[in-house]
């Protein structure tokens, strides 16, 4: 089962959305946050203490793959292991490619 998306333009809203999952009692283990721009993820993952995309979501092959990848690819790629269908991934890569940060949010 894919998990749940939001969509934010900014990271605050992300960080205080996070805040409300895990005070609804939600586990920050389950939260993850994925931008186009790493250093973005990391800043945004680590001021809401929540989680970014690693090898053990993508699996090893997956995770080695991406070394060589493009960075759409990587997140398309990543996308994919979550459980969202090619078409999908695509659409939500071209929201990241605008800007968007996403929250996923495993049930």
């Amino acid at each position: 089962m894919k998990p749940t998306l939001k969509e934010f333009n900014d990271d605050t809203a992300l960080i205080t959305e996070v805040q409300e999952l895990a005070a609804q009692g939600i586990s920050r283990d389950d939260l993850y946050v994925l931008s186009h721009d790493d250093d973005r993820t990391n800043r945004v993952a680590e001021n809401a203490n929540a989680n970014q995309i690693g090898i053990a979501e993508e699996g090893l092959g997956t995770a080695v793959g991406n070394i060589f990848r493009q960075k759409g690819d990587e997140l398309r790629e990543k996308l994919k292991q979550f459980g969202y269908s090619q078409f999908e991934s695509e659409e939500l890569e071209r929201k990241l490619d605008d800007g968007k940060i996403l929250l996923l949010v495993n049930n």
